[in-house]
């Protein structure tokens, strides 16, 4: 199964039969092995070519696609302004650029086969996902939902979504900091001295008490925001020879890094609703984020212990790697969105160990979100996914 991203102007989305049609300019299609589908309309000779990666991100040399023959199942099909994916393979298509047309018949059989069309804005930001209410349609998991807000259970979800949060920032700098203890020792103690704060903030988590989230949420949210400050300034002496970075900014970042984690994080987020979706919770009922109108509160704590493993990583090693972000008026170019798209999802199709298994990232989400159902219907205690460092 995979992603599809669509990032060009001009582009239509349709089905044919049983497979999914991209129109354009002469399109590619840009496949990394076991993983995301980028199709880019670009200039390209008049046959389309299909470039293959290895999940470590070697390329493959390019090779030229053939037409569809009977008995090749899965294979993509192509011509010079189109091509074709069999929908079976399509686990969701992801919309970040304009001009995108999408037809009506594509999205009633997205909606029928749980395929999830997301639409972001050029800077990563999501602003629309369309999925069938029919793959949803639970009471008692959303009835618990909503009780557990005015009792112990959000309290200890919170607890356990801040706890998992710092556990995985720690672990993260360690990831990429252990070489530098050898190679450049002030840089290391600065990064113990922000893991150190890091685990401070962790361990004080156990000592937050109340009867139900309300009473404990601005304790929490002191923590998170101390345990950050440390967390970032740890990032700034990771990237230090490797991009300018000085602090995390949000909305309208001007430099690359934070473009790039903004736009990575909407990627993500994607994921996430979906997950909440498909295990019959509600986005928009969350414990440790507050309520607002049109914010996703559920999403946004369910994502916190994710960030670091997934994109904070991506990027991080995209940019340790001598990548180069470039940005255009604020905003990641066209290429740059590419590279941190794939690098994100590359990392959601990769497989980790968890709970004494293999499975992709993406699919721990999912399960960490169906845990949670399960917690808030009795079951057993939330436990926050731990990156292996």
């Amino acid at each position: 199964m995979e992603s599809v991203i669509v990032s060009d102007f001009g582009v239509m989305l349709g089905k044919t039969s049983e497979r999914l049609v991209v129109r354009g300019p002469r399109p590619r299609l840009e496949l990394i092995e076991g993983g995301p589908q980028l199709f880019l309309p670009i200039e390209l000779p008049p046959r389309p070519r299909l470039q293959v990666m290895t999940s470590g991100g070697v390329k493959k040399p390019e090779v030229p696609l053939r037409e569809r023959r009977s008995g090749n199942g899965g294979a993509p099909r192509t011509k010079p302004d189109q091509i074709e994916l069999p929908l079976f393979r399509v686990s969701e298509i992801i919309v970040t650029g304009g001009g995108v047309s999408v037809s009506s018949d594509l999205i009633e059989e997205c909606c029928e086969r749980g395929i999830r069309l997301s639409f972001l804005t050029s800077s990563g930001r999501p602003f629309a996902m369309l999925s069938s209410p029919m793959l949803t349609a639970t009471v008692q998991t959303r009835r618990e939902q909503f009780a557990a807000y005015g009792d112990g259970r959000g309290l200890e979800f919170a607890k356990a979504i801040v706890r998992g949060k710092l556990g995985n920032q720690s672990a993260l700098l360690k990831y990429f900091g252990k070489y530098l203890k050898e190679a450049d020792p002030p840089a290391f103690d600065r990064l113990t001295v922000a893991i150190r704060g890091i685990e401070s903030g962790r361990r004080a988590v156990d000592d937050v008490k109340g009867e139900r989230v309300d009473d404990a949420r601005g304790s929490l949210l002191a923590i998170e925001g101390s345990a950050g400050r440390h967390y970032w300034a740890g990032v700034k002496v990771l990237l230090h020879e490797h991009a300018e970075f000085q602090t995390r900014e949000h909305r309208g970042a001007p430099d690359g890094v934070n473009s790039a984690l903004n736009y990575g994080y909407g990627v993500l987020y994607t994921q996430v609703w979906g997950a909440l979706m498909n295990a019959g919770l509600e986005p928009f009922g969350g414990f440790l984020h507050v309520d607002r109108p049109g914010k996703p509160s559920l999403v946004l704590d369910l994502i916190e212990e994710f960030r670091q493993a997934v994109v904070d990583r991506a990027v991080i090693a995209t940019l340790t790697k001598g990548t180069k972000l470039e940005t255009r008026e604020g905003m990641l170019s066209d290429e740059a969105r590419r590279l941190v798209a794939g690098a994100v999802l590359e990392r959601l199709e990769s497989e980790i160990a968890f709970r004494g298994r293999r499975q992709r990232v993406k699919s721990v989400i999912q399960i960490q979100a169906r845990n949670l159902a399960s917690y808030l219907r009795g079951g057993d205690a939330y436990r926050a996914f731990a990156f292996k460092w």
